[in-house]
């Protein structure tokens, strides 16, 4: 793939992921991205706008970003942004860009400080940014604001390992220098998802904040907490900056100054900075694309062709045609009375080599779990002899027997197999419980409409919890039959008088 080839990756992927965000859905694709994290404060916002070169995040105090924002930038001669959701607009004011953030949060999650896992997606093109995609994340937070719930925290972390898990994410650990790294929020959550520091990219900021006589030389050396893509550090505004609406290229030019006078840090100078992060992530980001692109391309060609098998199924489908959704729903109620026949009979055209399902299942049910619960009943033959013994005594009464009675015998087996009723109607539990498994599995192929689906699972589950109460008085009914006559000829009494 040449330079041009190269270049054109990252929008590639912008224009996937516009893509499934449109229609609410990701296609189960791990799309290669970068994922910034870090803790409320950490600088997280003031990295993004300096790459922008512009203040258009929101901010204050508490949880500013509550939903992911996908920050797409691009490089273009002229300056402005466009949202996903504002399809044709265009914003040129970046104060504008901001509020649209907010309104479109709140629309979502509400004011009330909640969060949603609901991308916002933002464009960016500018003359003054490198290619570049980055999902900019919630802060890590452990006390909940405002109105937000108890539980925020686990919540901000369950969006978090949304993204991070992935194996095609790589990770932007934002970690504040003037504070202990061993505690930073962001570096616990890579260090859990990615013990070897593969695809962890560390960013250090406030490096101008911190203790007089301390540096982050051996951080930024990358010889504590050593990650395989290093640490790149950066000095962000200050809050006094930020009020005062410092220029943002100014900034840029005091950082690269602090770098370079600093007596720690000026042996690493050209390999600091906001647009040396930039330009890194930049590369990094394309070469992983470039890396996770076969293995993205077969995935999306065998998607592709079971969408094409599925839209075959329905080609003749009209849904402004009464008469054909009629047609149209008889033909999937029949086809799951045919499923779930094959799957219970062993016969369908598609075999689970990897479990038992279906009919196997209730078969192993008969012939190991059945028996297993017969052989689990107690069974004490001393016991059971000195119950012969009184049955007979008491049977005989006052009078001294010659002869041993029928009853006797008849009484104390009837015990016994009164006793096989609780396994018989587990038994019928067992295979109930695997009959409307199997219909759930058969009805997979409606998922595309789920309230089909939910309606056939449950008039079919209704049908076969209406037969279990009539299934279990059969089972009673055959033991009760077998209790009512005792063949004390049978060879089991036999054996058992010997």
């Amino acid at each position: 793939m040449g330079n041009r080839g190269m270049e054109d990756l990252i929008p590639l992927v912008n224009r996937m992921q516009d893509a499934f965000s449109a229609i609410g859905q990701n296609a189960n694709l791990d799309l290669p991205q970068i994922a910034v994290v870090g803790g409320q404060s950490a600088g997280k916002s003031s990295v993004l706008e300096n790459f922008v070169g512009r203040d258009f995040l929101p901010r204050g105090s508490g949880i500013v970003t509550r939903r992911p924002l996908v920050l797409q930038l691009i490089n273009s001669p002229t300056e402005h942004a466009e949202f996903l959701h504002c399809k044709g607009k265009k914003f040129t004011d970046f104060d504008e860009v901001r509020q649209e953030i907010e309104a479109e949060t709140d629309r979502i999650t509400g004011a009330n400080k909640g969060i949603s896992p609901v991308p916002i997606n933002l464009r960016v093109y500018s003359p003054n940014v490198l290619n570049l995609t980055l999902v900019d994340l919630p802060g890590m937070t452990k006390v909940p604001v405002g109105d937000q719930p108890a539980d925020i925290e686990s919540q901000i972390r369950e969006m978090l390992m949304q993204f991070v898990t992935k194996d095609n994410c790589l990770m932007l650990a934002v970690s504040p220098a003037n504070s202990d790294l061993a505690n930073s929020d962001a570096l616990k959550i890579a260090k859990e998802v990615d013990p070897q520091g593969m695809r962890t990219i560390g960013v250090i900021t406030k490096l101008d904040l911190m203790d007089e006589g301390t540096d982050a030389k051996d951080i930024l050396e990358n010889k504590l907490l050593p990650l395989r893509r290093g640490y790149i550090g950066v000095v962000n505004r200050s809050q006094k900056d930020i009020d005062g609406r410092k220029d943002i290229n100014a900034a840029m030019a005091a950082e690269r100054k602090f770098f370079l006078s600093h007596p720690a840090y000026r042996h690493l100078a050209d390999r600091m900075g906001t647009p040396y992060l930039q330009k890194i992530l930049n590369q990094q980001l394309t070469n992983h694309i470039r890396d996770t692109l076969p293995g993205l391309r077969a995935k999306l060609q065998s998607q592709l062709l079971s969408i094409e098998k599925e839209v075959e199924e329905y080609k003749n489908f009209r849904p402004d045609d009464p008469s054909r959704k009629t047609k149209a729903l008889l033909q999937m109620v029949q086809q799951f009375s045919v499923d779930f026949e094959k799957c219970i009979e062993g016969s369908g055209d598609q075999i689970d080599t990897a479990e038992l399902s279906g009919g196997a299942r209730i078969n192993r049910i008969f012939h190991e779990r059945f028996p297993f619960e017969l052989v689990k009943m107690e069974f004490n033959e001393k016991e059971l002899r000195k119950e012969i013994s009184y049955a007979i005594k008491n049977i005989h009464g006052i009078r001294t027997g010659l002869f041993t009675p029928d009853m006797a015998f008849e009484t104390i087996v009837k015990r016994q197999i009164g006793k096989i009723k609780e396994p018989c109607t587990k038994c019928v539990d067992m295979v109930i419980s695997e009959l409307v498994n199997t219909v759930r599995q058969c009805t997979k192929k409606l998922a595309q409409y789920p309230m089909l689906r939910e309606e056939m699972e449950r008039i079919v589950t209704q049908h076969i919890r209406d037969r279990e109460s009539r299934a279990k008085n059969q089972v009673l009914l055959l033991i009760d039959i077998e209790l009512s006559y005792m063949n004390t000829n049978h060879e089991d009494f036999i054996g058992f008088a010997k």
